[in-house]
């Protein structure tokens, strides 16, 4: 019987690198003088998988930003990862904005990696499974020339290989 090896491609945030994240930005905002007395806030809803950014004027709300951007790239987390909502007045004068944190692969991203996959023509085959792709082959070599060929693709979303078994 002929073996069959395999790995998924997935698109996760790990969500205690987002805390860890939020944690030194909000140390660092506290920290600095040109954030004394703001009424500026960092707030990760796991549940909702949403990071919301609250500060006094659209000013420093992109420093906030900034600060964010700077502190993921420190831990890790793919700037891909995220997707900016609009600028809104918030309560008190302040404005809010909304960032969307990736989890799963979209149907159309799924159907854009397939066919990438296949267009290839590696002897792999891949399957949308779910928010998840399972890439199957009979030599691993093979499927590491699969992650090779993924990895230098531009999907816009940040993509991760795990499962790699037999």
């Amino acid at each position: 019987m002929a073996e069959q090896f395999s790995f998924d491609v997935v698109s996760e945030v790990d969500m205690q690198e987002m805390k860890n994240v939020v944690d030194q930005a909000t140390k660092e905002i506290k920290q600095r003088f040109d954030f004394k007395d703001s009424k500026t806030e960092i707030t990760l809803k796991e549940k909702e998988k949403e990071l919301v950014l609250v500060s006094d004027d659209e000013y420093k709300l992109n420093a906030v930003n900034d600060i964010v951007k700077t502190k993921c790239v420190k831990r890790g987390v793919s700037l891909k990862a995220f997707t900016y909502g609009i600028v809104e007045p918030a309560l008190s004068g302040t404005v809010r904005q909304v960032a969307k944190i990736q989890s799963g692969i979209a149907a159309d991203k799924a159907k854009e990696v397939t066919k990438a996959i296949k267009e290839s023509k590696l002897k792999v085959q891949a399957q949308i499974q779910g928010e998840q792709v399972r890439v199957s082959g009979k030599k691993r070599d093979d499927l590491q020339e699969a992650i090779a060929l993924l990895r230098n693709q531009k999907f816009g979303i940040p993509i991760q290989f795990t499962n790699f078994r037999d």
